[in-house]
């Protein structure tokens, strides 16, 4: 699941009249960086949430439906925002019972040695996790400013930033969920930070440390900084 439902508030004035997630970064829409890499890892069903300017997102998931026409599309229009937790509870029952890819449609992610999406399926284990997250060490994340989210210990299990000043890893938008994580959900609006936060109670919450570049696109000056810096990688 691609999550491109978000009203893109920090990016006005291009969000006024064009979604978020089809804002172009360096020739291309926000969106398809995220698709080019479930494209890439062979996932074959796809859904993508939409509410601001909604028909935008329709219409371009229609036009990328028909250049990839072995897969399988979903638009999950919301007509109240869901957040994040809200929109991938709306659409489980296209994503089925399996663990699945959930991504964040405002931020680039590139791979390193290896397909980030690869490594998180290499990693996750069932049995002990209900969520691995793809994590961005603080100083290595492009156009990001926070403190950090995580900690990671020697087996990969995360610990909230709560109240500490700092952490050292950043929360990337990348991960993998299983439908367990949402048990008990009736609905509504909320972030999945929520359903992290129970994970980590239950020492289910695990982390990988990505080995590539990523691009927090925010505001208009991290556009025009991440504009620069793809154009000049190699």
């Amino acid at each position: 699941m691609v999550l491109a439902a978000g009203r893109g508030l920090r990016l006005r004035p291009l969000t006024e009249h064009t979604p978020k997630p089809l804002v172009q970064v360096a020739g291309r829409a926000l969106l398809d960086h995220a698709l080019d890499l479930l494209v890439a890892a062979d996932v074959r069903e796809i859904v993508v949430n939409a509410h601001h300017l909604a028909e935008q997102i329709e219409r371009h998931m229609a036009a990328f439906a028909r250049r990839h026409p072995m897969l399988t599309i979903h638009v999950s229009r919301e007509v109240e925002l869901l957040e994040t937790g809200g929109g991938v509870l709306k659409a489980l029952p296209w994503l089925g019972a399996e663990p699945f890819f959930v991504l964040n449609s405002d931020v680039i992610v590139r791979d390193g040695a290896s397909p980030a999406l690869a490594r998180l399926a290499e990693r996750f284990d069932p049995r002990s996790m209900d969520a691995l997250l793809l994590l961005q060490p603080v100083e290595r994340a492009f156009g990001y400013d926070g403190a950090g989210d995580y900690a990671i210990d020697r087996e990969g299990r995360l610990t909230s930033r709560g109240d500490r000043p700092s952490a050292p890893f950043v929360f990337t938008g990348t991960q993998i969920l299983t439908p367990r994580l949402f048990s008990g959900e009736r609905g509504g609006a909320f972030s999945l930070k929520r359903l992290y936060d129970r994970a980590e109670a239950a020492g289910r919450l695990f982390g990988l440390v990505h080995d590539g570049a990523w691009l927090h696109v925010g505001t208009p000056s991290a556009l025009a900084d991440a504009e620069r810096t793809l154009h000049s990688a190699p």
